[in-house]
């Protein structure tokens, strides 16, 4: 009988495979998006100026991983990079590899939590910042082979803008054109590279040799990919935890010693389950 149990990698062997992994990494891959623009104002402004076409945006703060305050019972949502510029403008922007991750609703989402989030008890409507969500995406979501696509609300007769300020940009990374050599079409190139000697833009180039070829930039990395081994496993666990609190057969001592999990979680797990299902 064949032997369905897959042996555990050594640390060595995990640590190669992080090591390629890394290799084939892009900025258009989140993850590494991600730690490219941490606590880098250039980059983002860079980024920013040139998706949104505006080419005196100043950034004066930027975040990655940026948690949203969520209402009782609301969806909350991580954005990818958050930046504000020097005249209160708000920018989110996001990767999306994944069609089903672009899509208009999304997008509407994102945009209406910012403005709950920016928008505080008492304060009048006309204080809502201006709001920039922008969708990176691999794939071109829109089907019409334009390397940006821009929305804002406008009267459908007139033609005239609304006026309320918000704006949700769809970037195509699939965008080639071997004709176009606006720094829109050499920005998208790069979001595709895993190279940092084929990129165009210095500071994006700069940041990706960092984490692929310097000691401590690559061990950065490698440590990132443990942690979210680490932390899927626990995920697995909290659910494996939740199919057995459902099932009501066992006690929470048992489930703690089949998923190797605290009494404690289990008894927290099994109050918010009595919560979502009262």
């Amino acid at each position: 009988m064949a032997n369905n149990v897959t042996a555990e990698l050594t640390q060595e062997e995990q640590h190669q495979r992080d090591l390629e992994r890394l290799e084939k990494m892009r900025p258009i891959d989140d993850d590494f998006m991600r730690e490219l623009f941490r606590n880098n104002i250039p980059l983002a402004q860079l980024v920013l100026r040139i998706m949104t076409g505006k080419d005196d945006l100043v950034i004066t703060r930027e975040e990655t991983q940026y948690d949203l305050e969520r209402l009782l019972g609301a969806r909350s949502i991580c954005l990818d990079v958050f930046a504000t510029d020097a005249k209160g403008q708000i920018f989110n922007l996001e990767i999306q590899r994944s069609n089903k991750g672009a899509t208009p609703k999304r997008a509407r989402f994102h945009s209406s939590a910012i403005d709950v989030e920016f928008l505080k008890e008492k304060q009048e409507f006309d204080k809502l910042p201006t709001t920039y969500v922008i969708f990176v995406t691999e794939n071109d979501v829109r089907k019409s082979n334009h390397p940006v696509y821009f929305f804002e609300r406008k009267d459908t007769l007139t033609g005239e803008s609304f006026g309320d300020d918000e704006y949700i940009i769809f970037v195509n990374g699939a965008y080639k054109n071997p004709d176009d050599d606006s720094d829109l079409a050499k920005l998208i190139h790069d979001f595709g590279c895993n190279k940092a000697e084929d990129m165009y833009f210095d500071l994006m180039a700069e940041r990706t040799n960092y984490y692929k070829k310097t000691p401590k930039g690559v061990s950065h990395m490698c440590k990132i990919m443990e942690d979210m081994r680490n932390d899927e496993k626990m995920q697995e666990k909290i659910r494996t935890a939740v199919r057995m609190l459902a099932d009501g057969t066992l006690t929470y001592e048992q489930i703690a010693k089949f998923t190797v999990l605290p009494v404690e979680k289990i008894e927290e797990l099994a109050t918010q389950l009595a919560s979502i299902t009262a």
